[in-house]
């Protein structure tokens, strides 16, 4: 205990000394979001990230995320705590390959999830988040046709919550597609007087369970304010420690994958420690560097998002 709080402390000196910011997502290990001055889902994130005066961001979380913090900061320094942390959907959506998958359909807007490379961001007429996916595409010309990348079970989500027919990518994300149906049936049988709420990167036979689907902001303010008192909690394990902050006299339980591997935690969010994140203060580095043309390329689709949204 006492290393983790010399860690704490280091990084709290740290931060003073850098004029620094820590952005961190939901998804963190407990002790990150603790040190963070601002913890929250990608769109609230992106918005702390615009709206930030620090020389310096740090941004816990995964690659994409820090990406899009240096393309709405071009001219701040942008670190991660470990340039490993990647994201499976993003990765399952290779920039070459979505370029041909997009010239297929020359007239369609293209929507990209957040959850992307910024190279496939510099190809998007608009970038969303699941916390306002909807709210984009309705916002679209109803006579152009959609192309919408890369998250097919959100797409779906989407497509269902506005009556827009899209054309969507084929990715899912590894930690959301992981959820057995058959356990979470076998859940709501051991507590009946349980709610579900399912985030909907989930598959459409999980997320038919759900009384309650939504972003991971969403689920938390849902959970915060529904009388109910016990929750079966459908995506990454991470937000259940805002959860216990923000409602700690509730029970919360997490869905459970279709084998026995932790896999409701992403490998990638946890690549993030409280030393990694201490030690790439100390050193600056892992910078997140990004060449100018491709800032300059992503910044407009996540411009019209924050407008948007506003």
């Amino acid at each position: 205990m006492g290393e983790t709080m010399d860690y704490e402390g280091g990084i709290r000196e740290l931060k003073r000394s850098m004029n620094a910011v820590i952005l961190a997502h939901y998804y963190q290990e407990s002790e990150v979001q603790d040190v963070a001055d601002f913890v929250g889902d990608s769109l609230a994130l992106a918005q702390a990230a615009a709206r930030t005066e620090a020389d310096v961001i740090v941004f816990c979380g995964v690659h994409f995320m820090a990406e899009t913090a240096k393309i709405l900061n071009p001219s701040r320094q942008v670190l991660l705590p470990d340039l490993k942390a990647g994201c499976s959907l993003s990765d399952r959506c290779p920039p070459a390959a979505f370029k041909a998958f997009k010239d297929k359909h020359p007239d369609a807007f293209v929507v990209s999830y957040v959850n992307s490379s910024a190279a496939v961001k510099a190809m998007s007429d608009v970038i969303c988040t699941s916390s306002n996916a909807v709210r984009i595409v309705n916002q679209i010309p109803k006579d152009r046709p959609i192309l919408f990348a890369p998250d097919q079970h959100l797409g779906r989500h989407v497509m269902k919550e506005t009556g827009r027919d899209m054309v969507l990518w084929p990715g899912s994300c590894i930690v959301h597609e992981i959820f057995s149906e058959k356990k979470l049936v076998g859940l709501k049988v051991e507590h009946p007087d349980a709610e579900v709420v399912a985030h909907p990167e989930c598959e459409q036979q999980v997320l038919r369970h759900a009384d309650f689907i939504g972003s991971t902001k969403a689920i938390l303010d849902y959970v915060v304010k529904s009388p109910k008192k016990k929750f079966i909690v459908v995506t990454e394990a991470g937000i259940l420690h805002q959860m216990k902050k923000a409602a700690p006299d509730k029970t919360y339980i997490p869905a459970p994958p279709d084998n026995g591997c932790a896999c409701n935690e992403c490998p990638y969010m946890r690549l993030n420690t409280l030393e990694k994140l201490y030690r790439c203060m100390r050193d600056r580095t892992p910078e997140l560097v990004l060449p100018a043309d491709l800032q300059h390329a992503a910044l407009a689709p996540l411009q019209r998002m924050l407008e948007w949204s506003a």
